[in-house]
């Protein structure tokens, strides 16, 4: 009986197998990829051993991760609803599935916990939102639901009403902070700074700003006042960044994620 099976091995998948895996051994693991090649690939990267099917995995898994496209989710769900039991527990990752859909899928006493988490999970960094229902669960399972997502990263448990506002700012978001190192970056180059050189230090910037929104609590805006000295560099980068109007751009593409993600559904 594995502890954790995964059905889909891709980027996200794969992360949260790799966070898991510090706190968990080999043996509590196993998945399912449609890919043989990418089956083969994990299972001689990771050491964990792919079961032959879907069914099979379900049938000796507990937490079952749905970790597959949002577009063939109804086609996973079709194949595995006759295998899931009162004790299983189906963990979904895909924007805009919420929980009642998943149960009008597999039944409507399957137990589901709708997530959104992030790839950074891969590096222990991760920013997982969960919801689920209390009523559904012992204290003890509902400690240890906690402690997979706290595993690897930061988790918070919000009501499922907020979920589909999770995914743009903290799901898809990584997407728009490697744009935004990759940049700094490339601005970096553009001056004569050697290529890995130019990536570190964009993204040490980035990932020590970050804390110190995080450790301090102070206002992301007198964090920024900070920086910028009067008549002096920062507030010229400042000052260009908004006739580009970057919030703006930033806002907008995250209200289209949202978008996108209310039609997932």
């Amino acid at each position: 009986m594995y502890k954790f099976g995964f059905i889909g091995i891709g980027n996200m998948g794969y992360s949260i197998i790799k966070g898991l895996m510090k706190s968990n051994s080999n043996e509590d693991f196993s998945f399912y990829d449609i890919s043989s090649a990418r089956a083969e690939l994990i299972e001689s990267e990771l050491g964990i051993a792919p079961s032959k099917s879907m069914e099979e995995l379900v049938s000796n898994s507990k937490y079952v991760f749905l970790a597959v496209k949002p577009q063939i989710y109804r086609v996973v769900m079709d194949s595995i609803k006759s295998y899931i039991k009162p004790d299983h527990v189906v963990i979904t990752i895909a924007p805009g599935f919420d929980m009642e859909t998943v149960k009008m899928y597999l039944g409507s006493s399957t137990r589901v916990i709708r997530s959104m988490p992030n790839t950074p999970a891969l590096v222990g960094e991760g920013m997982s939102v969960i919801t689920f229902s209390d009523d559904e669960y012992s204290d003890s399972e509902v400690k240890e639901i906690k402690s997979i997502f706290l595993s690897f990263g930061e988790m918070e448990i919000i009501d499922e009403s907020q979920m589909n506002a999770v995914v743009p700012i903290s799901g898809s978001s990584p997407a728009y902070v490697y744009m935004f190192i990759e940049a700094m970056a490339d601005a970096g180059v553009s001056m004569g700074l050697p290529r890995n050189l130019a990536y570190k230090l964009a993204s040490q910037s980035v990932l020590g700003s970050a804390k110190m929104v995080l450790e301090t609590e102070s206002h992301p805006g007198e964090l920024k006042d900070a920086v910028c000295s009067p008549g002096g560099t920062t507030i010229e980068a400042v000052t260009v960044l908004e006739e580009r109007g970057f919030r703006s751009a930033v806002i907008e593409a995250m209200k289209a994620a949202y978008s996108k993600t209310q039609k997932l559904g």
